[in-house]
């Protein structure tokens, strides 16, 4: 517990100086600096090697912080109270005398934002007298990162401070849902999109846009750099075959999300399974068919994205 409180003082003292710090979240590792600072948000983008026009997701402490910089709706309430601290990012509309830097929005006049359930992330917040911008703890691209070890991977020591939290627990991005006018769901993520739709009682569909207006829209995004077969019965030889449910024949070349079509365990297995045959040196990678329904959804649209050539 004294390491714990000693490592998130030491993030703050590194923030503070408006440096980057890995934090943990129960979906990824997230790359944090202080949303209100320009300095600290171009630390994030340079970093990263992330494009200027992607905007960031700002992490909260609680919803009477968020209230300084965004507007609230009925519908956020509702979401709020069920989910959060959880899996979920909202697009609000900025209120036109928010501290949050331009760099965070590239001028646009949303802001998507979340409140992180990890412990170690929620009294770091808690400290803070800012909100923290904080993307994904990965190089622009490619695989995100679950743990400590894949954050010096990623980065090596280009980063001041990594807050260990062991392991994230769900080990796949947030869902967001826009809140700007009509609801509508802009990435498959964490909550799946049937809790949603029970809560606002409506049924929102996953909307895929082209053109880039909030986080996570990206076509390449958590490539391990080689290609990927989707939806294939029998690998080619010398490939990666991904499953989501035991075979009874073995192989090396078999990498198991799970091995009882547990989607949930599946999801969290994603990054984990991709950055070892990554690591394993494998030159392509085959995926059976997943069930695209709960987290499956989520799965085949990360699998499909890190497939794009």
């Amino acid at each position: 517990m004294k390491n714990n409180l000693s490592n998130i003082k030491k993030s703050k003292y590194y923030l503070d100086k408006n440096e980057c710090v890995a934090i943990p979240t129960e979906t990824v590792y997230g790359l944090a600096g202080n949303a209100y600072s320009n300095k600290a948000t171009s630390k994030i983008f340079r970093l990263k090697k992330r494009h200027k026009k992607n905007p960031l997701i700002v992490h909260y402490s609680s919803f009477e912080t968020l209230k300084k910089d965004c507007y609230i709706n009925n519908h956020f309430y509702k979401l709020y109270k069920k989910f959060c601290p959880g899996p979920i990012t909202f697009v609000l509309k900025l209120k036109k005398d928010s501290k949050i830097s331009k760099n965070v929005t590239n001028n646009k006049k949303t802001l998507a934002v979340r409140f992180p359930s990890h412990p170690l992330t929620k009294k770091l917040l808690k400290l803070l007298n800012y909100p923290l911008a904080a993307p994904s703890a990965n190089i622009s691209t490619k695989i995100s990162s679950v743990s400590k070890e894949d954050v010096i991977e990623e980065f090596g020591n280009k980063i001041k401070f990594i807050l260990n939290g062991g392991r994230c627990k769900i080990g796949l991005e947030s869902t967001i849902i826009s809140l700007v006018g009509r609801p509508k769901i802009l990435r498959l993520g964490g909550i799946e999109k049937s809790r949603i739709n029970y809560i606002l009682k409506r049924n929102l569909q996953y909307n895929k846009i082209d053109k880039i207006t909030v986080p996570g829209q990206s076509n390449l995004h958590y490539s391990p750099g080689i290609p990927i077969r989707l939806n294939i019965l029998k690998p080619k030889f010398s490939e990666a075959f991904i499953l989501i449910k035991k075979r009874k024949k073995t192989s090396k070349s078999y990498y198991y999300l799970s091995k009882t079509k547990n989607l949930k365990e599946a999801a969290k297995n994603l990054y984990k399974i991709l950055r070892k045959i990554k690591n394993n040196n494998y030159k392509s990678i085959a995926v059976e068919k997943i069930p695209n329904i709960g987290f499956g959804e989520a799965i085949n649209d990360r699998l499909k994205r890190a497939s794009t050539k």
